[in-house]
């Protein structure tokens, strides 16, 4: 199955996470892409020692619009790319998670067709995960399962509190 998860609420890369360790507890074989992100996250330590494959395409700049790219931000979505690519066609992992692929082509980085070439290129015993913040509306037709994370109040807004370690990074 495609699964999409969007939506401007904090839980997207967290619920494919949780996937992920559900998966690995039936022993799948678990590949995680991640797009635009190059910082380091606490749990990246954590799927390092359970065997998980993380690869990075992103910098430690945080992209705020479309007009904030930078050409190695291009650069290094294109090489995500590839990567999911070469990933997709060998067969070999059970659990593919691409995240925040979905808001590559809001920021000019991927194009739709790029990732629905991804999705067609999926092998059928292989579940994908797509995450990220504003799904274009043709990925949802691809997907067989769609969530949105609606923010309904984030303490960023209300108490100005920024990424914590442990509970956002």
């Amino acid at each position: 199955m495609v699964h999409i998860y969007t939506g401007n609420g904090k839980g997207k890369t967290t619920a494919s996470l949780g996937l992920a360790v559900r998966a690995l507890g039936h022993n799948f074989k678990v590949y995680i892409g991640q797009f635009m992100k190059g910082q380091v996250y606490g749990e990246l330590k954590t799927l390092e020692k359970l065997g998980v494959v993380v690869e990075r395409f992103g910098t430690n700049n945080c992209i705020i619009s479309p007009d904030h790219v930078e050409q190695i931000d291009i650069d290094k979505a294109k090489a995500g790319y590839e990567r999911a690519k070469e990933i997709l066609k060998s067969g070999e992992y059970d659990l593919v998670i691409l995240d925040e692929i979905c808001i590559c082509p809001f920021f000019n980085l991927l194009t739709e067709d790029q990732i629905i070439d991804l999705i067609r290129l999926k092998p059928a015993e292989t579940e994908l995960v797509l995450t990220g913040r504003y799904a274009p509306a043709t990925l949802l037709d691809y997907a067989d399962l769609v969530t949105e994370m609606k923010e309904i109040k984030h303490y960023y807004n209300t108490k100005g509190l920024l990424a914590r370690d442990g509970i956002e990074r």
